[in-house]
């Protein structure tokens, strides 16, 4: 049996291992809504948001090392999707530290320093 041709697109999913779950998930899911995902798999360790196919994944695995997530080291600089002026509005309003507003993306700094790039649409700019 041959399993269906997967759906085109960039991402299957992006996982994020956190530090502190409880504080990404009060941060992350009101961005995540205001984005138009839709809460998609819940377990002890991690939550996972969705959108069409792609998902996005909040997990603070026993696994993970110590040290925290440092976007200037090697790995992960930073996410950018395309948003809204509301979604700006959620991350602020979710306890997100504005880095840097260019009037055609806002980048966003968490309580953990991800940082989250939201490219606004020319009708939200």
């Amino acid at each position: 049996m041959t399993s269906p041709a997967a759906e085109p697109g960039l991402f299957h999913h992006v996982e994020l291992w956190v530090d502190d779950l409880a504080v990404a998930e009060a941060q992350w899911g009101p961005v995540l809504l205001a984005l138009g995902c839709e809460p998609f798999q819940h377990w002890a360790n991690g939550r996972s948001w969705r959108l069409g196919r792609a998902y996005l994944v909040l997990e603070q695995s026993p696994a993970l090392l110590p040290g925290g997530h440092q976007r200037l080291r090697a790995g992960l600089n930073h996410l950018a999707v395309h948003g809204s002026r509301a979604a700006v509005s959620a991350a602020l309003s979710a306890g997100w530290r504005l880095r840097v507003d260019t009037g055609e993306a806002v980048h966003l700094i968490d309580a953990q320093g991800f940082e989250l790039e939201i490219v606004l649409s020319p009708r939200t700019a």
